[in-house]
């Protein structure tokens, strides 16, 4: 029986095929690497520093290092708006507030009580 494709044509479907096969190894390949990139990112984003949160001064208490705001959605600890009573990283943070001033903080579990790791009043 003859062939019916010549050596020509059969050479030029092998190239077709060999550009193609090559050219959806390449596409997958940096599909994947776009997904890892994005992955790494959202882990990064996720260590790093929670979001500040915004809240009033309600109390500060230097004697005991705790200071009371009344606060929106703490996001990193799943904790809505309220007002609550927070211990302090550094006492000194405490020099810096008094009550009735619009801050910004972070806040974070430790040692199993929520503590005040950074304040900045609002301006």
């Amino acid at each position: 029986m003859k062939s019916l494709k010549s050596p020509k044509t059969l050479i030029a479907t092998l190239i077709v095929a060999i550009a193609a096969s090559f050219s959806f190894g390449v596409l997958a390949q940096s599909a994947a690497q776009s997904s890892q990139s994005r992955e790494m990112n959202m882990t990064a984003a996720q260590a790093g520093a929670p979001e500040m949160t915004e809240g009033e001064v309600r109390k500060v208490d230097k004697t005991t290092k705790k200071i009371t705001l009344k606060h929106g959605e703490i996001k990193n600890l799943d904790m809505p708006g309220m007002t609550m009573l927070f211990q302090v990283k550094d006492p000194a943070m405490l020099d810096a507030v008094k009550p009735g001033d619009k801050v910004r903080f972070r806040a974070e579990m430790a040692g199993g009580a929520l503590v005040v790791t950074e304040i900045e009043v609002v301006k």
